[in-house]
């Protein structure tokens, strides 16, 4: 709104020559008011070189312009540089990382590069383990002391006792053969006869039996010594 200084003409009768009526008017002013329109100058900034306005702000420059379109899922945080994601570099984002090429991959064994990122492999006769980084064999070997906690098997347990049990009793039963012998034995070696030869041979063969059954048990304990094997609950 404005103010202005309106004429307002007012008529009123007054008298003439000749003592006559005449009509005539006169002007006064008052203040008035009225609404005005009319454009005004607005200001507006101009953006430097490789920035533009990222919304319809008129002082806002804050958005980057790169020449060369960023890839590979960057942006552009500079004018003319990209912010890339991991895995790729340059000022386009156009080249891949080969993460590779060092020794911050953490692979145990083989490491392959693909396409922004990497992945973690293994050589022959081991898999990857949970994660997928280690590599582990794939007939994981006992542990050591796994053995000497379990203990051996029950079956050859039982197997050596019986086996120690039947030492016992021929070593019994060749010293009650042996006995008789060393009465009968003569002072001279021509002087022995049938009776005694045969009850010596009777008796080496009892020897034999024990020799045989000692190495058996001796080949059992180092089976259970070397044995690597368990029972599995």
């Amino acid at each position: 709104s404005e103010s202005h200084v309106q004429p307002v003409y007012q008529p009123y009768l007054t008298t003439c020559q000749g003592h006559r009526l005449c009509s005539t008017y006169r002007t006064i002013y008052r203040v008035a008011y009225r609404q005005a329109y009319r454009q005004l100058p607005q200001l507006a900034a101009s953006c430097c070189p490789g920035w533009s306005r990222a919304n319809s702000h008129t002082l806002s420059c804050n958005r980057a312009l790169c020449w060369v379109p960023c890839q590979n899922g960057g942006r552009c945080a500079f004018p003319g540089r990209c912010a890339c994601l991991p895995g790729w570099t340059g000022r386009a984002c156009q080249t891949d990382v080969d993460e590779c090429a060092g020794q911050s991959h953490g692979c145990g064994q083989l490491c392959i590069n693909t396409a922004g990122s990497y992945r973690c492999a293994c050589r022959d006769g081991f898999s990857l383990a949970a994660d997928d980084k280690a590599c582990q064999p794939l007939v994981p070997a006992p542990e050591p002391e796994t053995f000497s906690q379990a203990g051996p098997p029950s079956e050859m347990k039982e197997e050596m006792k019986d086996l120690k049990s039947r030492v016992e009793a021929l070593e019994q039963k060749l010293q009650l053969v042996l006995a008789p012998f060393h009465n009968l034995m003569p002072s001279a070696p021509e002087d022995v006869g049938a009776d005694p030869i045969s009850r010596l041979s009777h008796s080496l063969q009892q020897l034999d039996r024990i020799d045989s059954l000692s190495e058996q048990i001796s080949f059992l304990e180092e089976r259970l010594e070397t044995c690597k094997c368990l029972e599995k609950a």
